[in-house]
């Protein structure tokens, strides 16, 4: 009957916003990579470029190097969105930290304001406060 039916898969964590950060600028990486080869592919099509002369292979090799020109841009682009996502990505997680730590102080200055009555009673030697 289980194999009709199937079980319940167990619920994986969500990822946390530092994994999702990570993973983001390791993508970015990639793409920075490609279009390093992409600079170094483009710089040799340069260089035949000035080597040929005008005709027929000087315009096959103009229009390959274009060809990679568009491609370059288009990982631009994508390594552009990456980081700012990556950048949306530490500000939410900038954020996140700032709440936890206005509840530490909170919770800080909550439970100090509960222990000054007697810290006072203590210093004085007789209770001057209310009760």
């Amino acid at each position: 009957m289980m194999k009709v039916f199937g079980l319940k898969k167990d619920k994986e964590s969500p990822p946390s916003i530092q994994d999702a950060s990570d993973r983001s600028n390791k993508r970015g990486g990639s793409v920075d990579e490609k279009i390093k080869k992409l600079d170094a592919e483009l710089m040799r099509y340069k260089e035949r470029i000035k080597k040929s002369g005008p005709g027929p292979g000087q315009e096959a090799v103009k229009a390959r190097a274009a060809r990679l020109l568009k491609q370059k841009r288009t990982y631009e682009g994508q390594r552009d969105m990456l980081y700012s996502q990556t950048f949306k990505l530490d500000k939410v997680a900038f954020a996140v930290e700032e709440v936890k730590d206005a509840e530490q102080k909170r919770r800080i200055e909550e439970s100090s304001r509960l222990a000054r009555p007697g810290l006072f009673c203590n210093v004085l030697g007789t209770c001057c406060l209310p009760p």
